[in-house]
């Protein structure tokens, strides 16, 4: 496809970006600081090390489930440092970037033990994607428990080659419906395509159907799921006090973005980026095309982010609404300070190790994966 038949598609599907102009992005602050550990505010204890854990989420009761990214889903006492096994977890396409993504209970889950799960799948002809599910968890005794009831409510489409740029990335919002991040698959142009659902943020009710208040619902199909289009590879989703929506995305050689999601917009990838092809060949920055919606923050070098949670808890109170986001090559915890509709790097914290997973625990601490096979499950709490 062309970029000239590239640019009349957007525009014939999103004719409301072409009346608002979007704010230029900010760039991350040169003079943010870097922390070495003798720098902390906080102390980092370790509780438990994951072979290759991917994403984590609390329980009511204080427990954690974590994902391992081979296909593991574990539950994790915090009380007795006991790790057990879940069984019933369906089988994942493992390799590149792909396998076992993302774990979120359902926001009455005291009352239903429904809990969801992303994770990348086989397709025919060797094709995969992304695919999340729901079920109810049962909980033995001994922190050991089970999968009933599985079913898959959404499938990314269409089901590509390549290993790389799933996302799948989930998060419930204030509204009750459920959210997720759709990359592109490393394939560029699907983004800006409304026949499938790559490189696109998806909102759904909780059972899988579609809300009738979507941008696109009267399209129907497959772009009826879609709330904004446009991004690369989305890989950090959190709502900030107001319920405003923050999604962080992996830029290519340069231009990792921290974007405030609006509705129907369109984030412009591959159309633009403020980094570069891989290969060295330029592509137009956010500023060349205001009729895209620019992100406040972008980071070059990269800091390649993975998990992001605002934070609202008390047990680092300058820190209240705060973002952190994981940085894997930049092996840093960045936090980001927002003011209203703008953000800004505010400070970055020299971890050592590749962060792939942040968690806000029930007691305001803060929760750090490291990524590979024996990554470390850290607690982050004020020093003393």
């Amino acid at each position: 496809m062309t970029r000239k038949l590239l640019l009349t598609l957007a525009i014939s599907l999103t004719p409301a970006l072409f009346t608002t102009a979007c704010v230029a992005a900010d760039t991350a602050s040169p003079s943010a600081p870097v922390l070495k550990k003798a720098q902390w505010p906080f102390a980092a204890t370790e509780f438990a090390r994951f072979d290759e854990p991917w994403a984590m989420s609390f329980l009511p009761d204080g427990s954690l489930l974590v994902t391992e990214k081979k296909g593991a889903l574990k539950h994790f006492n915090v009380q007795t440092r006991k790790t057990a096994t879940i069984t019933g977890v369906p089988e994942v396409a493992y390799g590149g970037q792909g396998g076992f993504g993302d774990v979120l209970p359902h926001p009455d889950f005291a009352k239903n033990q429904l809990i969801y799960l992303s994770y990348a799948e086989e397709g025919d002809g060797d094709t995969r994607g992304a695919a999340v599910a729901r079920a109810r968890l049962a909980l033995a005794a001994d922190g050991s428990g089970t999968l009933e009831d599985l079913k898959v409510i959404w499938r990314q489409t269409p089901k590509v080659s390549g290993k790389g740029h799933y996302g799948h990335r989930l998060a419930f919002g204030p509204d009750g419906k459920l959210w997720i991040t759709s990359s592109e698959r490393q394939k560029f142009d699907p983004a800006q395509e409304m026949s499938g659902n790559l490189g696109k943020l998806i909102r759904l009710n909780d059972d899988g159907s579609v809300p009738a208040d979507n941008p696109f619902a009267s399209q129907g199909g497959v772009a009826a799921q879609v709330w904004s289009l446009g991004h690369r590879n989305a890989l950090g989703i959190a709502f900030d006090a107001r319920g405003k929506l923050w999604v962080h995305e992996m830029g290519p050689a340069g231009g990792d973005e921290l974007n405030l999601i609006e509705r129907g917009a369109n984030y412009g990838y591959p159309i633009v980026s403020n980094g570069s092809h891989y290969d060295g060949r330029d592509i137009p920055d956010h500023d060349t095309r205001p009729e895209f919606a620019a992100p406040k923050v972008t980071w070059t070098p990269v800091i390649s982010p993975a998990g992001f949670v605002i934070y609202n808890g008390t047990q680092f109170p300058a820190w209240k609404g705060s973002g952190f986001i994981g940085g894997l090559s930049s092996k840093a915890l960045v936090r980001v300070a927002f003011d209203g509709d703008t953000a800004r790097e505010a400070e970055r914290f020299d971890m050592g190790e590749r962060i792939r997973e942040i968690e806000q625990g029930p007691d305001g601490a803060i929760w750090l994966l490291e990524d590979g096979s024996n990554g470390k499950l850290l607690k982050l709490t004020p020093k003393a």
